[in-house]
């Protein structure tokens, strides 16, 4: 007789962490990450192996923040229904202080926490006061070591929007593309003085958008013109001259998806196709 599969329920995660004590959000051996401290969390609470197919919005690199990340699993619904009331409340008690699970909904199963995502907003902070990080917020905002100017920043930043080949700010995989839609892309300084770069794309690829940021502080603080870390969009390979930020700075603040569940499926499917560079 065939071993019957279980009824399953997906269920949407919203995430934060402070980054600083992880190495990035994917499981590695012998490293504590996001991923491998809410994967030890769900099997201690539902028991081993019953929530599978642990899925993210964003595998954010070593030392990255998110007050807005984004993760599915699949949990037996018999399972579900039982822990549906406390599951939340227990997370918080057995989860570590520097990640919280802020809200665990039901989806669709053809909700995709990666695929059907319609964008992704990150905010980069930095400080250019001479004292520098004012101490409680060191964690999370980049002491700049010169005068960084407000405008050159944002000039800097509007030749980098749109749809273009991002190879020189990205770190290639072998079969995978480079081509990303940034479709917001701008600085503010805050009351305090604080500097907070907001960047929306699609999607983005490995230390694309710390390598971004490194490229405008430059332009910001007048070691470089305006016009290029835009420029350097014309490059098919990684352009060296481009320091990457450092990772405490970033934050993942929020994943985007479409309003009506019904467009999950057509969404993830459209996002599995690859995007190819143009050709000249």
């Amino acid at each position: 007789m065939e071993h019957e599969v279980p009824e399953q329920t997906r269920l949407r995660l919203d995430v934060a962490y402070d980054g600083s004590g992880f190495s990035g959000w994917a499981v590695q051996p012998g490293r504590r990450t996001v991923a491998g401290v809410l994967t030890e969390a769900l099997a201690t609470l539902l028991g081993a192996g019953r929530a599978t197919g642990l899925t993210v919005a964003g595998r954010t690199d070593a030392g990255v923040h998110a007050t807005g990340q984004v993760c599915h699993v699949d949990v037996p619904t018999e399972v579900w229904r039982r822990h549906a009331g406390s599951l939340l409340h227990r997370l918080a008690r057995l989860l570590p202080s520097d990640v919280r699970v802020r809200a665990i909904t039901e989806v669709p199963a053809d909700f995709d926490a990666r695929f059907s995502a319609i964008f992704r907003r990150y905010e980069y902070r930095v400080t250019d006061a001479p004292y520098g990080a004012d101490p409680l917020r060191r964690h999370e905002v980049l002491a700049w070591p010169r005068p960084l100017d407000l405008a050159a920043l944002n000039r800097a930043a509007a030749g980098l929007v749109g749809e273009h080949d991002f190879a020189a700010y990205c770190r290639r995989k072998e079969h995978a593309t480079t081509v990303r839609e940034v479709t917001r892309l701008d600085w503010r300084r805050e009351p305090d003085g604080l500097l907070v770069a907001t960047v929306q794309a699609d999607a983005f690829c490995q230390a694309m958008v710390r390598s971004l940021v490194g490229a405008m502080l430059a332009a910001g603080d007048g070691r470089r013109p305006v016009d290029w870390p835009g420029g350097l969009l014309e490059r098919r390979e990684r352009a060296s001259e481009v320091t990457v930020a450092p990772p405490h700075g970033l934050t993942l603040v929020e994943v985007g998806y479409p309003r009506d569940p019904a467009e999950y499926a057509e969404r993830a499917r459209q996002t599995r196709r690859l995007r190819l560079p143009a050709t000249a």
